[in-house]
């Protein structure tokens, strides 16, 4: 059902809310992306530490007098406590919002939400519209996402079942995974930099902005570094989806290669996303698990990575 129409409730990931006058300056130097360019859109980013490591993935999006971040729900209270200890010196306020929201992922529905106001723009900037309190948001592979304050949840989720088939989160996450977006969950909490899960490359780094946690070290390794682990799409020929952070073993390496990223169920095999080492991808020999384990098989992504359009954003 991922290449076909269809909505599909989203409750692994929660809402992080930073409101207030200073909310775009505070998060300016927190987070990847660049706030300038959310007028009307919503773009990828993360949060690092010093050392470059992303603590978080997330989408962001301007509302009201702040911005809403949806992130995988197990990350989301270190991350609101973590940014309150910063929030003390500027006018802003931390806040979990999750309850408050009800988010729907949305395929080839446009027909949908125009009859709920919303007409979405389609032209890869991953545009935002809002129309009676909700809020949609183009993505780059053309599905939608759909977010609904909690009070009307029930009326709208009503109202797109009676017009689309109601899909299980494996499919939403199936056509995350041919999209080639990685994202962070609490496995995976601080073992990638943004560029070795491909963020530069679906808008989720700005090269151009002021300075924020880890800039110094993605900026060193876009402009100097050579990358020596990346994001690659996988398939796997059995029908049960690894745990996220499950390693990757060579038989040319004495240890693991890499780790999944995130992973769904596709018609009797697995299709996954794992930032592997490059030089055992080359080899061609990738097993999930051990050294035994089932074998790995390369896919497209759909986007090529381009350093010069990277930092360009």
């Amino acid at each position: 059902m991922a290449d076909s129409a269809f909505f599909c409730p989203l409750p692994h990931e929660g809402i992080l809310a930073v409101r207030g006058p200073d909310a775009s300056k505070f998060l300016q130097g927190q987070l990847t992306c660049n706030l300038n360019y959310l007028v009307s859109s919503s773009s990828l980013g993360a949060r690092c530490t010093p050392k470059g490591r992303m603590q978080s993935s997330f989408r962001i999006l301007p509302h009201g007098d702040g911005y809403l971040l949806a992130m995988a729900q197990e990350l989301l209270d270190a991350q609101c406590a973590d940014l309150k200890k910063y929030a003390v010196f500027s006018k802003v306020q931390v806040l979990d919002e999750s309850d408050q929201w009800s988010r729907f992922g949305l395929s080839q529905a446009d027909a949908v939400l125009h009859q709920l106001g919303l007409e979405l723009a389609d032209d890869g900037v991953e545009p935002l519209t809002q129309a009676d309190e909700l809020l949609a948001l183009r993505l780059r592979d053309g599905r939608a996402e759909l977010w609904v304050p909690a009070a009307q949840a029930q009326t709208i989720q009503a109202r797109l079942a009676e017009q689309l088939p109601q899909a299980p989160l494996n499919d939403w996450l199936l056509a995350q995974v041919r999209a080639g977006i990685g994202q962070v969950f609490g496995a995976t909490r601080e073992l990638f930099i943004p560029q070795m899960i491909n963020l530069q490359a679906v808008g989720g780094v700005s090269f151009k902005k002021g300075c924020y946690a880890g800039q110094e070290i993605v900026a060193r390794m876009q402009y100097l570094g050579k990358l020596k682990r990346r994001l690659y799409r996988l398939s796997l020929p059995v029908e049960q989806v690894p745990d996220i952070g499950t390693e990757l073993f060579s038989p040319v390496h004495a240890t693991s290669v890499g780790n999944v990223v995130l992973a769904a169920l596709a018609d009797g095999h697995v299709e996954l996303l794992a930032v592997v080492q490059e030089d055992a991808l080359l080899d061609g020999r990738l097993h999930l698990g051990t050294a035994e384990g089932p074998s790995l098989t390369l896919c497209d992504l759909p986007y090529q990575l381009d350093a010069d359009r990277e930092i360009q954003q």
